[in-house]
C-alpha cells in the first residue's frame, strides 16, 4: 500500500494506491449546504492550501441509521446511516494506476431520495478500476435537506447536488486518469429515478455520454403543487412555517424522527396527481419536481421532444422487484384482498380491474398485489421510458434469483447492484442479500464486464439478452 497524489481545482488530494488502483475517499464536489448555504443550490468548494487527507471514508448526508430489516442485512447495500460531518456533498474516486484518458462511470446511489450513501460496501470501486475503468461514485442531499418544494428556497436540490458533482467530475476527472469526454453515468432505485430526470434536465446536458439506469425511469416526479402537500404536512407536524425560513429553524437532526414518521404508510396524505397516480406508490414522500428550471416539464415530456437523444441508455429491471418489501415482511403472504385493493386504490386508478388481471380471486393474494405492483411500479414506467427515448436504447432484465429466505425473495429490488460491482461477498452470509454462502451464486457470472464495456465501447452490437435466465 502506497501514497496517491492528485490536484484538483480545489487543491491538492492525498490518496491510497493499492493493487492497481489509486483510491481517493470522501473528496468535496461543492461547499457544505449548511449555515447560510442551507437550502440553496450547491456552492463550489472555497479549496484548502495543504494537501488534503483522502485516504478514509467522508461523511454522508444527514439520514437516519439503517433500520433493522427482518432477517435481511441492509447495510452492505445502503452503508450504516449517518455519519455526520458538514461537507457530505463529496465523492469517492477509484482509478486504475497510471490511467491516462480511462473511460468514466459516475454512481448516483439509491435509498428511497432519503437513504443511502457513496461508501456502501457494495459500491467498492475497486473492481470496475482493475478492469480500467475510472469509478466515481457521490453523495446529495436527501430527505427534507433535498427534495422538498420549499418557498424561498430553490426546487430540486438533490439533482442540483447531482448536476453539480457531473460537472466538478468535467472539470476534474483528469486529474485522476480520466477522460471527461467520457462520462458514463448509472444508478439504481432512487439513483436511477434521478438519472431519468438527469436525461431530461437542461442543466445537465453535456454533462455524460451515456446513462445506465438500474430500476429506475422517468415517471417518479410529482408537479411543485403536489409534492408542496408534503412541505405543509411536514411544517404543520414540526409547527414550523411551510417555507425556508422556518424549515431552517430546526437542524437536520431534528428533522430525521419527523421525516420517518412522513414516510410511514399510517401518516395518510394524497399526493395522486391530476391522472389519478401516486408516482411513487407510496416508497417515499419525497421525489424530484417538474416545473423548475432543473426539469421545466416531466421527462416523458422531454423525451418525446427530443430531448436526450444524444445520450446512450440502457435501461432494465428485476423481474420481482417487490419482492424485496413483501417478504423479509412477511406481507405478500399475510395481505388479504381487501387490503391489496385499498392500498392500490390509494396509488392508482381501476384498482381492482388491475388486480383481477393479475389474477385476485384465483391465486393468493398478497403474491397477486407484489406481481402488480413490480410492473406498475418498476417494469411499465422503466419500458414507457425506454420507448420514448430517442436514442439508442438497450432494455435488460435481471433473473437471478436469491435463495434467501428459502428462495422466496427472487430476484427482487437492488440485487443486481452485487453482481454490478462484482461485490458479491459483502453481501452473503446469513442474513446476506445473495444468500448464505457465495458459492450459491455460480449461476450467474459478474454484470461488471457488460456495464464497463458500455463505459469503454459504448452501444454497439445486439441489444443485450436477459441477465441470469440460464
Amino acid at each position: 500500500m502506497g501514497e496517491a497524489l492528485a490536484t484538483v481545482a480545489e487543491g491538492r488530494l492525498r490518496g491510497v494506491g493499492e493493487g492497481g488502483v489509486n483510491r481517493f475517499l470522501g473528496v468535496p464536489y461543492a461547499a457544505a449546504p449548511l449555515g447560510a448555504l442551507r437550502f440553496k443550490a450547491p456552492a463550489p468548494h472555497p479549496g484548502w492550501s495543504e494537501v488534503r487527507d483522502c485516504t478514509q471514508p467522508g461523511p454522508t448526508a444527514p439520514q437516519a441509521q439503517t433500520p433493522d430489516f427482518p432477517g435481511l442485512d441492509l447495510v452492505p447495500l445502503v452503508g450504516a446511516g449517518w455519519r455526520q460531518g458538514s461537507e457530505f456533498l463529496q465523492a469517492n474516486i477509484w482509478a486504475p494506476e497510471g490511467a491516462k484518458d480511462a473511460p468514466v462511470m459516475v454512481f448516483i446511489h439509491g435509498g428511497a431520495f432519503v437513504g443511502g450513501s457513496n461508501d456502501a460496501p457494495v459500491q467498492d470501486g475497486t473492481r470496475f478500476a482493475r478492469s480500467g475503468v475510472l469509478l466515481v461514485s457521490i453523495n446529495y442531499r436527501l430527505g427534507v435537506e433535498g427534495w422538498l418544494a420549499l418557498p424561498g428556497a430553490p426546487t430540486n436540490l438533490g439533482l442540483r447536488d447531482q448536476i453539480a458533482a457531473l460537472a466538478w467530475v468535467k472539470a476534474n476527472v483528469a486529474a485522476f486518469g480520466g477522460d471527461p469526454a467520457n462520462v458514463t453515468v448509472f444508478g439504481e432505485s432512487a439513483g436511477a429515478m434521478s438519472i431519468g430526470c438527469l436525461i431530461a434536465s437542461p442543466l445537465a446536458q453535456g454533462l455524460f455520454r451515456r446513462a445506465i439506469i438500474e430500476s429506475g425511469h422517468g415517471s417518479m416526479v410529482r408537479p411543485i403543487a403536489v409534492a408542496e402537500r408534503v412541505t405543509k404536512r411536514l411544517a404543520k407536524m414540526a409547527g414550523v412555517t411551510a417555507d425556508a425560513v422556518g424549515f431552517a429553524t430546526l437542524t437536520p437532526a431534528e428533522w430525521i424522527p419527523i421525516q420517518q414518521t412522513m414516510q410511514l404508510p399510517t401518516t395518510r396524505i394524497d399526493l395522486r396527481d391530476e391522472t389519478g397516480i401516486e408516482p411513487a406508490f407510496g416508497l417515499s414522500r419525497f421525489l424530484p419536481v417538474y416545473g423548475d428550471d432543473v426539469l421545466p416539464e416531466p421527462p416523458l415530456d422531454a423525451l418525446a421532444k427530443g430531448v436526450g437523444a444524444d445520450i446512450d441508455l440502457l435501461i432494465g429491471t428485476n423481474a420481482e422487484e417487490m419482492n424485496l418489501y413483501f417478504v423479509p415482511t412477511a406481507a405478500r403472504d399475510e395481505i388479504g384482498r381487501l387490503l391489496a385493493w385499498v392500498i392500490a386504490r390509494s396509488k392508482v386508478r381501476r384498482a381492482w380491474s388491475i388486480l383481477k388481471a393479475y389474477g385476485m380471486g384465483r391465486r393468493k393474494p398478497g403474491h397477486v398485489f407484489t406481481e402488480a405492483m413490480t410492473d406498475l411500479v418498476f417494469r411499465l414506467p422503466a419500458r414507457v421510458f425506454a420507448a420514448a427515448h430517442r436514442g439508442r436504447t438497450h432494455f435488460y432484465e435481471f433473473g437471478w434469483r436469491s435463495p434467501a429466505f428459502g428462495g422466496e425473495l427472487g430476484a427482487c429490488h437492488a440485487l443486481e447492484l452485487p453482481f454490478v460491482f462484482d461485490t458479491t461477498a459483502c453481501c452473503a452470509g446469513k442474513q446476506g442479500f445473495v444468500g448464505p454462502t457465495r458459492r450459491r451464486i455460480s449461476p450467474i457470472a459478474s454484470m461488471l464486464p457488460g456495464w464497463a464495456s458500455r463505459a469503454t465501447a459504448g452501444w454497439t452490437g445486439r441489444p443485450m439478452r436477459p441477465i441470469g435466465h440460464g
